[in-house]
């Protein structure tokens, strides 16, 4: 059953667009029987560029949506919002609203994987302006791998270029080539990089032909979808309160109507999504 009820005690999937649904897919393949209820807060969208005092503030508003809808577990599907608001939510607002909920993030997945890609100690972060200026992921990866070098370039124009639809076009070859350029000019020896946006997927063909066949590209859907399931074998009171109906619901804090076709370039299938306000 899709998109026909409000399921009981769904998993929440949250990020400040579309780019989400790349790891909901992902989530989807490796745990398709849970209830999922994504949030798209497109009205407000991108988060990329705004402070972190604005961007912890929205996502903490998502956070209480997603609890007051039966979740017991949410996700940030967001590099922006795990960047820069997801240790103050966990730390500071958890133990206030409800410590027997949990909210997740895409960073930790991915860096304390990191390591196992690289063989010359050297990988490289693609990623928007707010996800590169947090520092989040040269901070976590040090923490698992402090030996590792770490180099990032943003790619400011990447995430217009799959919402308008233009991610496969000639013209956005000329954006793509000159981040990767840019990114190996700073450290020749890269030889795993890191797709540290959820648009990224999209590019990926692009991606790969501008870039040394040595490269190996570390992409977040998968390794969050295995995390995902892992944390849930560990943690089995979480696992108890997340309802199994096989329901899929989205909603968007814009339009619904572009929310869903937008929607055909992430899922492979059609969703019906619901408009909703946060407070």
């Amino acid at each position: 059953m899709r998109n026909t009820m409000q399921p009981l005690h769904p998993i929440g999937i949250f990020d400040s667009g579309y780019g989400g649904l790349t790891v909901m897919k992902e989530i989807l393949k490796e745990l398709p029987d849970y209830d999922y209820l994504y949030l798209g807060d497109n009205a407000r969208a991108p988060y990329g560029p705004r402070s972190f005092e604005s961007v912890y503030h929205y996502t903490v508003e998502a956070v209480r949506w997603f609890f007051d809808r039966g979740s017991h577990l949410v996700i940030l599907a967001c590099n922006t919002a795990s960047s820069k608001a997801l240790r103050t939510i966990q730390q500071k607002d958890l133990p206030r609203i409800d410590p027997a909920r949990r909210v997740l993030g895409v960073l930790r997945p991915v860096t304390e994987q990191a390591g196992s890609y690289t063989k010359t100690g050297h990988i490289g972060i693609l990623g928007t302006v707010g996800t590169v200026e947090s520092q989040s992921y040269p901070i976590e990866i040090q923490k698992f791998f402090p030996d590792i070098t770490v180099t990032q370039e943003a790619c400011p124009l990447w995430v217009p270029l799959v919402e308008n639809c233009e991610h496969e076009s000639p013209g956005a070859d000329y954006f793509i080539k000159k981040h990767i350029d840019n990114l190996l000019r700073k450290d020749p020896e890269i030889d795993a990089l890191i797709l540290g946006c959820t648009h990224y997927p999209l590019l990926i063909n692009k991606i790969r032909r501008f870039l040394p066949p040595s490269v190996q590209i570390i992409s977040q859907g998968t390794l969050v979808a295995r995390s995902l399931a892992d944390y849930l074998e560990r943690h089995r009171e979480i696992m108890a309160q997340c309802s199994k109906s096989g329901i899929y619901k989205y909603c968007t804090t814009d339009s619904a109507e572009v929310f869903d076709s937008q929607a055909r370039i992430f899922m492979d299938e059609t969703t019906r999504s619901d408009r909703v306000t946060l407070p």
